[in-house]
Order: C-alpha cells, then structure tokens, then sequence
C-alpha cells in the first residue's frame, strides 16, 4: 500500500494530543494568538527518490518538526530551562514513536532513518517567548507521487475519447460555468454546451481525491459532442471516474446516444444507485446489465459490449471499481448500420422523449474505445484511473 504526503500529515497531527497542531511555514508560527501549548508544527518537507519499482516508488522526506511552550517569566520561578527542555522533548519522543507505531500496526512500509534524527533546543521564540524543540528526521516511504505510470490509456488501440476535468476546459472564473471540454485522445472528439444556464461548473476541489471536477446540477446542466459518436461497430469500453449526489425516480445518466430510428446507448446510474447499461439496436433487440453493488463515493464505473463470436447477438458488461464483472447476453444484437455513429453523444444526460434525464453529481474522467478492451488492458486503465484517483 502506498501513501502521499496529505496522509503522512494527516497521521502526524493525529498523533500530537497534547496541544494543537499545524502544518506551514515558521513565519506562520505566531499568526496564531490562540494556540494552545504545548504546540507541533510540520513543515512542508524535501523529497529525493532513491528507488523506482513498476508499481510504486520510494520516497524519503526530509521532516523539521517544531514543538514550542510557552516558557514566561512566571515559569522561570517554578521550572528550569532544562526541565522544560526535557520534558518538551518527552512529548516529542513519545509523538514520533505513536506516529512510527501507526504504520506498523496498518503494516505499510514505513521507516526512520535513525542516523537522519537530530534535536536543537531553541528559546525566546516569536513574540510568544517560547520554548522549542527542533527535530529533524528522514522518513523513507512507499509514495505515490511520481509513482511511475506502466501504461496510460492511450497506450491501447482505438482510444476515440478521453476527457480529463483537470485539462482541456475552456471556463469562466467567475461563474464556473463550461462552454468546451477539449478531447485529450487526439480524435478531436470533444463535447460542448453554448446554452450558458446547461453549462456544467468546474470545480478545482472536492473531486476524486480532491481534484478537478466537474458538477451536474441534475436538471439542465449537460454537454453535447462535437461531432458524432465515433462507436463504430457492436464493440465499445466506457470507463467513467463520477458520482451521483441525489438519486430520483429517473436514472442518473453518465454517457448516452440516442439515433433516429430505436438505436439507443445509456450508461447510468440506475435509481437503486447500481450502474445500468441499456443498448436497443435498430430492429428493437434490448437488452440491459446492472451491478452487483452500488457506492455513494467517487467511482471507477466502466461497461463494454462485445459481439459473441459464433453466435446471434452481443454480450454487455458492466463494473465497479473492482468488484465482480456483471454481464448478460443480447440475443440477436445487431445493429445494422454498423455502430451507434449516427449521432452526437450526451455526457451528463440522455433524451428520452418527454421526460429527459440528467445527472445530478460529479464526474472526473470519461474514456471511450471503439472497441471491446481485454481484461489485461481494462486492469491498466483501471490501475491508471485509481492510481491518479486513489479510488480503491
């Protein structure tokens, strides 16, 4: 199991409960007038990376940790200098063998560079007058952050769209609101909304490991294609990072196309909260798949249709994250025209008819293949997505 630095903090200020705790910079140290001593702050460490493994990297941070007490005029009296230079350094000892202690007990690979401690004892700090203990040590982590990446999606044949929230957006500052979200895979098959009161919001925050997102409002917020869906045959792979906020009588619809004549293709989350796959072929061949589970978190949602050899009709999947693949068969599936290319494609909605549903949620990441992915090259884009994701 791998970590990042918000977790290492996040542990670290778990650990100290003898006082409050920050993590900044030593000019921040008394911006504070109301901190309660004894008090920890971590600053932001170095980083170097002395070893790459395919699956993960090892990081070693190079920590300064400061633990200050008041140490007034009116303690001088009571306690010695040197007395409260110990007992300050106890609450730091005893800190750091809780904070070790912690990634033993959850059996990460965590460790101290024992010849990396070091301790300065400084007094007559900021404006407070305080007491403090420096300690500096090396910790030596599996990391994910420049993590090496084996494969990306576009590393796999007939890649037609990628729409990453975190590139490609052309946005207003002010309001958030989205006119184009530019397609990554090369295709130019990127997705659009004019109409400004159906333009989805992005968001810098609070996505999939807090990263960008982008935010339906489950009523008209939508975007379109540019060109038409470039699903060219029976085959395709769809893999979705989102999250649905509100579940109402209607689907929450992550992916759609829709043609003139009965043709549909649907990738929702169902009202139950499970994924929902619905194809319809032009001579009215339906078939539908839903999944085993449902999570109320960011997800890697993911559905594909293949042609079974040697027999009428396709067979359609559906997944999430990494729980057990469900699939049902579609007898005689045939979409005559070859594809569901006649037509634009819809993310965050689906037209049907007189009563249109939207998705109320959050998405991260679309994927498309014009093709039917083999299960090594589904583990890839799924390690790729919850590797920048960390969704499982």
């Amino acid at each position: 199991m791998s970590t990042r630095l918000t977790d290492i903090v996040g542990v670290m200020k778990s650990k100290w409960t003898y006082g409050d705790s920050y993590f900044g910079y030593t000019e921040e140290l008394n911006d504070n007038h109301n901190t309660k001593y004894p008090s920890m702050l971590i600053t932001p460490p170095d980083s170097v990376f002395p070893e790459f493994r395919s699956n993960n990297g090892w990081e070693e941070l190079s920590f300064t940790v400061f633990f200050s007490d008041l140490y007034q005029r009116t303690h001088q009296s009571n306690e010695s200098i040197e007395q409260r230079w110990d007992n300050l350094q106890d609450l730091a000892n005893e800190w750091l063998d809780l904070f070790l202690r912690f990634y033993q007990d959850n059996q990460l690979l965590a460790w101290l560079d024992d010849e990396s401690i070091s301790i300065e004892r400084r007094k007559e700090v900021a404006n407070d007058q305080l007491l403090q203990i420096r300690m500096n040590f090396s910790l030596k982590i599996n990391s994910r952050c420049f993590m090496p990446v084996s494969q990306y999606p576009s590393d796999f044949t007939q890649l037609v769209v990628w729409l990453k929230a975190d590139s490609g957006l052309t946005y207003s500052t002010p309001t958030k609101k989205i006119t184009n979200w530019a397609d990554q895979s090369g295709n130019s098959n990127s997705v659009k909304q004019l109409t400004k009161n159906n333009q989805p919001l992005r968001f810098t925050y609070d996505g999939a490991l807090d990263k960008t997102r982008i935010n339906f409002n489950g009523t008209t917020q939508h975007f379109i294609s540019a060109n038409l869906a470039p699903i060219t045959g029976n085959d395709f792979t769809i893999f979705i990072v989102s999250k649905y906020t509100d579940l109402t009588n209607t689907e929450m619809k992550l992916f759609s196309i829709k043609e003139s004549g009965t043709d549909r293709l649907q990738f929702s989350y169902a009202n139950n909260g499970k994924l929902s796959l619905k194809v319809i072929d032009d001579d009215g061949h339906a078939g539908t798949v839903l999944s085993d589970t449902n999570s109320t978190s960011f997800s890697i949602a993911s559905c594909r249709m293949k042609k079974r050899i040697g027999s009428n009709g396709s067979d359609i999947f559906v997944q999430l994250n990494n729980d057990t693949e469900v699939t049902t068969h579609v007898t005689d599936f045939n979409n005559n025209d070859t594809g569901f290319d006649d037509a634009h494609f819809f993310i965050g909605y689906a037209d049907e008819g007189s009563e249109n549903a939207y998705l109320k949620g959050d998405i991260c990441e679309v994927i498309v293949y014009n093709n039917a992915l083999e299960s090594n090259e589904r583990e890839e884009v799924k390690n790729y997505l919850n590797r920048k994701f960390k969704i499982y």
